[in-house]
C-alpha cells in the first residue's frame, strides 16, 4: 500500500517537475540571434543590447543582436517569423512590429500574434514632442499656431508608417485641427539626425531616442504625451497641461520567439529575460535612457498585447488613417 501511494504521488508530481527540469536543462547549442527590426543606435536596439549582454552568461552562449531594418519593421520581424523555431532566433519588437503593422500594412508577411510566442514584456516608451531649434515655438500651442497658419508646410518625422510616432502625431493633428506633412524614416537614428540638422521641423518621438539631444540643447522639447511630467525633463509640460486632450500615447516593447519553439526553450529564455529585466543594474541602465521597465511574463503579456492592439486600432481610426498609408 505504501509503495502504491508513493508511486501515485510520483505520477502526480512528475508533470510539474519535468517541465521545470526541462526548462532548466534546455541549453542553446550555439549563439542566439536577437533580431532588432530597426537601425543600430536607436532605443530599441540599445535596450536589446543591454539585455542580450546580461543573459549571455546564464545561457552559456553569445546573444548577438542583428539589425534588420526596413519596411516599417516588417522585414526583420518577418525573418524571425520564418526562422527555425529552435530557440536560437528571437526578436525584441514593439507595438509597431507586433501590433500596428497588422492593420497599417496591407501585406506585412506575418501575423503578429499567431506567428510568435511572447517571452517577456519589457515596458513602455513615453512620447515627447521635439522641434528643431530654428523653429519659433517653445510650447505646443505655438506649434499648433504655426501649423494652422500654414497648413501642410510644417513636416514631422516618424520612425516609419504605423509606428507610435506616426499614429500618435496623426492623432494629435486630429485633436488639434492641424495638418503637417509626414516624413517616415527607417528608425530613430536617421530621424534624430535630420531633426538636429534642421531638415525636419518636429517629431513626436519616444523619449529614449531624443533625451540626450534634448539635454545637449541640440533640439527643443515642447510637450510630453503622458499624464504627468517626467523627472528627467521636469520643466517640460504635458499636452494636457497645455490644453491638448485625448492625444496621449505610449509605445511598448517586448521579446518574442517564433511560434513552434519548444516549450522548454521558451521557458528558459523567458526566465532569463525576466531575471534580466529585474536586475537592478540592467534596470538602471535602461531607465537612464528614459524607458520605463515593467516586466511581464508571457501569461501577463498576452492579454496586455491584445488590449494594446485594440487601443492602437482605435487611435488609427480616430486619426482617420487608412491601411497602407
Amino acid at each position: 500500500m505504501i509503495n502504491r501511494r508513493l508511486f501515485g504521488a510520483g505520477l502526480l508530481a512528475a508533470p510539474f517537475v519535468s517541465r521545470a527540469a526541462l526548462a532548466q536543462a534546455w541549453q542553446p547549442s550555439g549563439p542566439i540571434k536577437m533580431v532588432v527590426a530597426y537601425p543600430a543606435g536607436g532605443p530599441t536596439d540599445v535596450i536589446a543590447r543591454i539585455v542580450a549582454a546580461d543573459i549571455a552568461g546564464p545561457l552559456g552562449q553569445q546573444v548577438v543582436v542583428e539589425n534588420v531594418s526596413g519596411g516599417a519593421g516588417a522585414i526583420g520581424t518577418r525573418a524571425v517569423a520564418k526562422a527555425k523555431p529552435d530557440g536560437h532566433t528571437i526578436t525584441f519588437g514593439n507595438n509597431q512590429t507586433h501590433g500596428n503593422n497588422m492593420f497599417m500594412l496591407k501585406e506585412p508577411g506575418y501575423d503578429a500574434v499567431k506567428d510568435f510566442a511572447p517571452l517577456a514584456g519589457a515596458g513602455a516608451f513615453e512620447h515627447v514632442f521635439v522641434v528643431k531649434n530654428e523653429l519659433p515655438a517653445k510650447t505646443i500651442q505655438e506649434v499648433i499656431a504655426l501649423a494652422k497658419a500654414k497648413p501642410g508646410e510644417l513636416n514631422y518625422g516618424s520612425t516609419g508608417i504605423g509606428s507610435g510616432s506616426h499614429l500618435s502625431t496623426e492623432l494629435f493633428m486630429a485633436r488639434t485641427g492641424t495638418k503637417m506633412t509626414h516624413v517616415p524614416y527607417r528608425g530613430a537614428p536617421p530621424l534624430v539626425q535630420d531633426l538636429v540638422g534642421g531638415r525636419i521641423d518636429i517629431s513626436n518621438s519616444t523619449l529614449p531616442s531624443v533625451l540626450a539631444q534634448i539635454k545637449a540643447g541640440q533640439i527643443r522639447a515642447v510637450a510630453l504625451g503622458s499624464t504627468k511630467r517626467n523627472p528627467k525633463l521636469p520643466d517640460v509640460a504635458t499636452l494636457e497641461e497645455q490644453g491638448v486632450t485625448g492625444a496621449n500615447a505610449s509605445s511598448w516593447a517586448a521579446f518574442f520567439a517564433p511560434a513552434g519553439t519548444p516549450q522548454p526553450a521558451l521557458d528558459r529564455l523567458s526566465a532569463e529575460i525576466m531575471k534580466s529585466l529585474r536586475n537592478p543594474e540592467v534596470v538602471a541602465k535602461i531607465d537612464n535612457l528614459g524607458f520605463t521597465v515593467e516586466p511581464r511574463d508571457p501569461a501577463q503579456f498576452k492579454p496586455y498585447q491584445a488590449q494594446e492592439i485594440a487601443t492602437w486600432v482605435k487611435i488609427a481610426k480616430d486619426a482617420g488613417i487608412e491601411p497602407g498609408e
